[in-house]
C-alpha cells in the first residue's frame, strides 16, 4: 500500500501548482493524507478522488473544521496511524502531540512546515512539511508511505 502524505497547504482552492503535485505525486497512491491546514473544502473534494484521511489545522476556516476532526486515528495495512495538525510552537510540539495517541505506530502532523521522519519511543513521527504554504528556507515537500510488513517513510522534495 503506498499513501501520500500533505500537510499546510494553506490554499483557497484547487491551483495548478496543486494540480501538478496530484498528478505526479498522488494520483497513483492508494489513498491520501492531510494533515491541517487544508484552507478550502474544495481541496478536500479534490484529494476525496482517492481514500482521504485528513484532520484540520488552526488556520483552517469553519467549513473545513466542520468536515474534519482535529485528530484521528486509522488503520491500515494492520498498522495504526495517529494524525493531527499540531498548534503553538514549534519547539515541544512533538512531546506535546505524542501523549494524545496511545498504542500508535506512527503519528502523523503538521503545523511547523518543516519536514521530520524519526523515531521517538518506539513511535515514528512524521511531519511531511509544507507542501504549498509559506516556508521559511523556500524548499516545499510532502510524504510518501509504503506499508507492507514495516512502514517506510520517505520525506520527497517538491
Amino acid at each position: 500500500m503506498k499513501i501520500g502524505v500533505i500537510s499546510d497547504t494553506h490554499i483557497g482552492g484547487v491551483t495548478k501548482q496543486f494540480m501538478d503535485i496530484f498528478d505526479h505525486h498522488l494520483s497513483d497512491k492508494d489513498a491520501v493524507i492531510h494533515a491541517g491546514d487544508v484552507v478550502s473544502p474544495e481541496v478536500i473534494r479534490f484529494l476525496g478522488q482517492k481514500p482521504f484521511h485528513g484532520v484540520h489545522g488552526n488556520m483552517d476556516p469553519p467549513e473545513v473544521k466542520e468536515r474534519l476532526p482535529d485528530r484521528v486515528t486509522v488503520e491500515l495495512a494492520g498498522f495504526s496511524i495517529g494524525i493531527i495538525h499540531g498548534w503553538g510552537a514549534a519547539t515541544g510540539l512533538e512531546e506535546r502531540i505524542l501523549p494524545m495517541f496511545q498504542g500508535v505506530d506512527m503519528l502523523i502532523y503538521g503545523h511547523t512546515h518543516r519536514p521530520l521522519n524519526e523515531v521517538h519511543d518506539g513511535v515514528r513521527l512524521f511531519n511531511p512539511g509544507t507542501a504549498t504554504g509559506y516556508s521559511a528556507s523556500g524548499d516545499h515537500s510532502m510524504g510518501i508511505l509504503e506499508i507492507g510488513d514495516t512502514i517506510r517513510a520517505d520525506i520527497i522534495r517538491l
